[in-house]
């Protein structure tokens, strides 16, 4: 079963909890120990209905704010496909959260308030999202109830929304609008009879459609090497496996591949998965691979096919979202972690901060505070093997890492 991975974003207030909750609820996915605990919740605070939101909020601050603070995420399934969706936080405060939550999403939600339109926050979710490349986006034009399911306020948003589709990176088929009340339900699982000039899709029905791919097809293979396996059994003296997973396509017995930085050439000779042998493995899959010729492989190599060979380089430039509290700053040291790989780096320079707004750059600050965006020139101690990230997401990632307190500071999407 395919698993869709999804993250929302709104504004304070917009319903992100509500709204996924609905979905729960709607769907059946709720256990009845839950469902009574946000009766008995609802009740309580006082509403004549049931507030959704307590399915998500988890934390006692989030509950007794009404606002989302922590990344939260949430399993359910239906017959054909199963999610994960990551409530993330909308405030500009937690934008780091938000970044964590899409990082490893094919999909998201971008919740807009009916009687508020397209806000500041709204141009920075969608900022995040085309930073990030989130595959697809569904537009959910909320709280259509508060006014009156105008047709003329949905049209109205969406227009404004597709001012910032022309700035952006995406095409307007990955783009889907649709006009929702989470709390009464209305075309988010099932079809709304409030609005019968819209003659979309519901959520759910948009979602289930969605393809669950987490890679552009055009990917080429990366496999990082993230540990070698040399079995202590006398009948396995002789085994030596590389154990990781696969990024960007396939690899199959025969392919001739080389292992990066080294250079090293060789071709595959066995696929193990667990202890079956395949002559393939698909994009996706944690295996084993054997190669023909004994060449020295180590944790944070990367092997790839001999005709897809990435960028090795020492230097790089990248956009940095900083998710510390502590400055980033020309001169400092960082250690840089992509995939399996973590060589000591240098910030040689920071050209300016990048505005979420899709107004363009500052380049007449050369620092990063917590939350910030910005384009970010780095030294590496050794050569890293890197794609820019448009073209394959796991080798064209990184996270900083503080070389003193070993806290991830910032994460890096390569140009």
């Amino acid at each position: 079963m395919d698993v869709l991975k999804i993250a929302t974003a709104g504004s304070v207030d917009d319903g992100k909890s509500t709204l996924i909750g609905r979905i729960l609820y709607d769907t059946k996915s709720l256990t009845t120990d839950k469902l009574e605990a946000i009766e008995a919740r609802s009740k309580a605070n006082g509403f004549d209905y049931l507030d959704f939101s307590l399915a998500t909020d988890g934390l006692v601050a989030e509950r007794e704010q009404g606002i989302t603070i922590d990344v939260a995420h949430i399993y359910f399934s239906t017959k054909t496909k199963s999610y994960i969706i990551a409530d993330t936080p909308g405030h500009i405060e937690y934008t780091r959260n938000m970044v964590t939550g899409a990082s490893t999403s094919q999909a998201s939600i971008i919740l807009v308030d009916a009687r508020k339109g397209v806000i500041e926050q709204t141009y920075r979710h969608f900022f995040i999202n085309n930073l990030l490349r989130v595959k697809d986006v569904i537009v959910a034009i909320n709280k259509m109830d508060l006014v009156d399911f105008s047709q003329e306020k949905y049209e109205a948003i969406k227009a404004d929304f597709e001012t910032l589709i022309a700035k952006s990176d995406y095409k307007e088929q990955n783009i889907t609008f649709i006009p929702v009340s989470a709390l009464q339900g209305d075309n988010v699982v099932d079809k709304s009879e409030n609005t019968p000039w819209y003659t979309g899709q519901t959520l759910l029905q948009h979602l289930e459609e969605l393809d669950a791919q987490d890679v552009y097809e055009e990917a080429q293979v990366r496999f990082p090497v993230q540990t070698v396996i040399r079995p202590k059994k006398d009948e396995f003296h002789d085994f030596r496996g590389y154990a990781g997973k696969i990024y960007g396509g396939d690899l199959s017995v025969g392919d001739e591949v080389t292992v990066l930085p080294s250079l090293t050439t060789s071709k595959i000779k066995e696929i193990y998965f667990f202890d079956q042998k395949f002559e393939t493995a698909g994009r996706g899959s944690s295996c084993t691979i054997t190669l023909e010729d004994d060449v020295n492989v180590s944790r944070g190599d990367m092997i790839v096919k001999s005709s897809e060979k990435p960028r090795v380089e020492k230097q790089l430039t990248a956009t940095v979202c900083w998710m510390d509290s502590k400055n980033l700053n020309p001169g400092t040291n960082y250690y840089i972690q992509s995939g399996s790989s973590r060589i000591l780096a240098k910030i040689k320079n920071i050209s300016g901060t990048i505005a979420t707004d899709f107004s363009g750059e500052d380049t007449t600050k050369n620092t990063l505070s917590l939350n910030e965006v910005g384009k970010v020139q780095i030294q590496l101690s050794k050569p890293l093997a890197i794609d820019s990230y448009s073209k394959n997401k796991a080798s064209g990632s990184f996270i900083l890492i503080d070389s003193q307190n070993n806290n991830t500071s910032g994460v890096g999407f390569i140009e």
